[in-house]
């Protein structure tokens, strides 16, 4: 049994975590968060410890430590522009990190993360569980048969309605979320560049708090994107069934369905790490770059490699 804490226990995605690491029969010993809504920690791990100011959780942590009760793994939920000290204090209070994505919002900080693993001989982890998705994985396999000129043409659409505290809120603030494309889209431009190889072109032709879209090309294909939190860019059709989120990936005119099989790749996830594998920090080297040169790109021109919905506002 390992030994866990979880910074950032409050947040959305905090209860998978959780439930991977009880689901992988280790223990949660410790939580933080400076918010105390954590009730759902009762659900998984009631005895654990908790904290809502970060100087007492570091101490109880290097008591226990002293104690010869050190931690093994901490999982890091915390906000975006948190992510990069969490890991730093981790790997320097002995454990190994398991961190959400992004894992940093700037493409350099991935170097320094290197070097902090060299000097404390501790790991990162991340969580990049679309590489571990079936239907991903399938996508992967067909497109490595497929003869090396050929490239597949992508639209990719991901539209997640929010309400008006978003932009209220860290996530709204580019500086601390890396804005729209670095927030909700970076899994996705990892698992592009998972399928289809190395990026050659990053075009942007939007981007806004609440829209972003551009034009990416792969080794093996050609992306139309767009990322949008508007309720009104998801189809009418999915708005009449009450729907308030659409996603679809379309690959040479062929819908690639990945929409189930979400639930349990958190717990994945904890299992491939705990047998020795996991995704390291060099993997995330790739969409911390391309979310990184899409918040710094300049706008531009809307033509045939815009995504139809960019051309419908335009």
């Amino acid at each position: 049994m390992k030994k866990f804490a979880l910074i950032g226990a409050a947040g959305y995605i905090a209860p998978r975590h959780m439930k991977a690491i009880r689901d992988t029969g280790n223990e949660l010993a410790v939580a933080m968060d400076v918010n105390d809504s954590v009730g759902i920690i009762d659900s998984h791990f009631p005895d654990a410890q908790f904290f809502t100011e970060f100087e007492l959780f570091d101490a109880y942590v290097n008591a226990e430590r002293r104690a010869g009760r050190g931690l093994d793994y901490v999982s890091i939920t915390t906000p975006n522009f948190l992510h990069f000290a969490h890991m730093q204090w981790t790997l320097r209070a002995g454990a190994d990190a398991i961190c959400e994505k992004p894992l940093v919002l700037q493409p350099e900080q991935i170097d320094e993360l290197k070097g902090i693993e060299a000097d404390t001989g501790r790991k990162i982890h991340t969580i990049l569980q679309l590489r571990l998705h079936p239907a991903i994985l399938a996508l992967r396999d067909r497109v490595a048969k497929m003869p090396e000129s050929e490239k597949v043409d992508v639209d990719l659409t991901y539209i997640t309605s929010r309400g008006n505290w978003y932009l209220k809120s860290w996530k709204g603030l580019a500086e601390k979320s890396g804005g729209i494309a670095t927030n909700i889209g970076v899994h996705f431009y990892d698992m592009l560049h998972f399928v289809y190889g190395g990026l050659q072109e990053n075009i942007v032709h939007l981007n806004t708090p609440t829209r972003a879209a551009g034009y990416l090309e792969y080794e093996r294909a050609r992306v139309r994107w767009f990322l949008s939190l508007e309720v009104n860019d998801v189809p009418a059709e999915e708005r009449a069934k009450d729907k308030r989120t659409f996603r679809a990936v379309v690959a040479n005119g062929e819908n690639i369905e990945f929409s189930d099989g979400f639930t349990e790749l958190h717990t994945k996830i904890y299992e491939d790490i705990l047998s020795g594998g996991g995704f390291g920090v060099e993997v995330n080297r790739v969409a911390i770059e391309t979310v990184s040169t899409i918040r710094n790109a300049s706008i531009s021109t809307i033509g045939d490699l815009s995504h139809p919905l960019v051309r419908t506002q335009g």
